[in-house]
């Protein structure tokens, strides 16, 4: 059974309820004061409590999708090979592999003209050879036969760090998002492609191109979008392009935008930070090299390079957010630029959770629908 499984969760709380029943009914048998009654009752509270702390935690990881599976949880998960088919005369075939479609959940009927369609796809990067998992939605428009011939806009979704693929499509509900903002007409019909921005796990490389390492900020501005653009009916243009994403997401989505207006039309950073961190889970992203750690710091950025042209949008809460003031001090510097387009949510209260950013993601969806075309 998976890390996600409800059976999973549905024992660890039985588990926990029943030695919780058996603490209460064996107390008074230990209540004498012996090394062996002590030994049991400090054996019973030890197994109560980590009885209950799992049952929590893996409620937890359920609501919030931290870890996908028991090998993300322990760190075991380092296996990112995708089939590549090689077709006579050396050619490839395409670097994105469809691997299985399901309709979009909380939307009534199966066929995909009429609700749209959800596939899971494994996707290789010609050039970095960074492979990874990801959800890719399509309105029901794409498979609508008077739309045959028609491209449509994309926006990458990036899940925070450590984050899975799964939580955007099934907690943070992108693609019924996505469909009922554009059946109610908020927002143009769009192509979303989902995935976390750790493309190397377990390692947090925070979208950055690591000397002599995982080259993920080049994933994500050029291999995704070929792959992407080779699969499905998509524009090249950055006037096609959006990209989104929360915490570590968000700021992975500001940074490559503003890194290259040339692949990304708008970004959309929900909660983000505004540098890379240096910690444990990262490592050393930089090696010494201090302008790969300047460019990597938005703040540097806006002020000593040449302000992109590109619309970007941040969000924030007055109370629950830790970023707050330098979501303002962000909003500030870009306005200096003249150049670069800034928007902003701000919420009178909102903590650094799913909750808040569904409050956020209609707003957000219908304000990258307003930046984006497609030929």
């Amino acid at each position: 059974m998976g890390l996600t499984s409800n059976k999973v969760l549905l024992l660890a709380i039985v588990f926990a309820a029943v030695l919780f029943a058996g603490t209460v009914w064996l107390w008074p048998r230990l209540a004498r004061q012996s090394w062996q009654s002590i030994g049991g009752r400090i054996g019973l509270l030890l197994t109560t409590q980590l009885a209950i702390f799992a049952s929590v935690g893996l409620a937890a990881n359920q609501a919030f999708g931290f870890y996908a599976s028991w090998a993300d949880l322990f760190g075991q998960e380092n296996a990112q090979g995708v089939v590549v088919d090689h077709i006579a005369g050396g050619g490839k075939t395409g670097s994105i592999k469809v691997v299985s479609t399901t309709r979009v959940a909380g939307v009534g009927g199966g066929m995909p003209q009429l609700t749209g369609q959800v596939q899971k796809v494994d996707i290789v990067g010609r050039t970095t050879h960074l492979a990874t998992p990801a959800y890719v939605y399509l309105p029901p428009e794409y498979f609508q036969p008077q739309n045959h011939a028609r491209k449509f806009p994309v926006s990458v979704v990036l899940t925070g760090y450590p984050g899975t693929a799964e939580a955007l499509v099934n907690k943070l509900n992108y693609p019924s998002t996505a469909q009922q903002q554009a059946k109610s007409g908020k927002m143009q019909p769009m192509i979303l492609v989902m995935l976390r921005p750790t493309v190397a796990p377990p390692r947090d490389t925070e979208c950055v191109d690591i000397p002599g390492g995982p080259q993920v900020e080049t994933f994500f501005a050029k291999d995704l979008r070929d792959s992407v653009m080779e699969q499905y009916r998509v524009d090249k243009t950055p006037a096609s392009w959006g990209i989104v994403g929360d915490s570590t997401g968000g700021y992975c989505a500001l940074k490559i935008a503003m890194h290259h207006p040339g692949s990304y039309a708008a970004a959309a950073g929900l909660s983000p930070y505004y540098k890379a961190p240096i910690d444990p889970t990262t490592g050393d992203l930089f090696h010494g090299n201090k302008d790969l750690q300047n460019r990597a710091n938005l703040f540097w950025a806006i002020g000593h390079l040449t302000a992109p042209e590109t619309s970007l949008l941040v969000t924030s809460s007055k109370v629950g957010e830790h970023n707050y003031k330098d979501t303002m001090k962000f909003i500030k510097a870009v306005q200096g630029t003249n150049v670069t387009r800034i928007s902003s949510i701000i919420l009178p209260s909102g903590g650094h959770n799913f909750n808040t950013w569904k409050r956020e993601i209609p707003p957000t969806l219908q304000w990258l629908s307003t930046k984006l075309t497609a030929n």
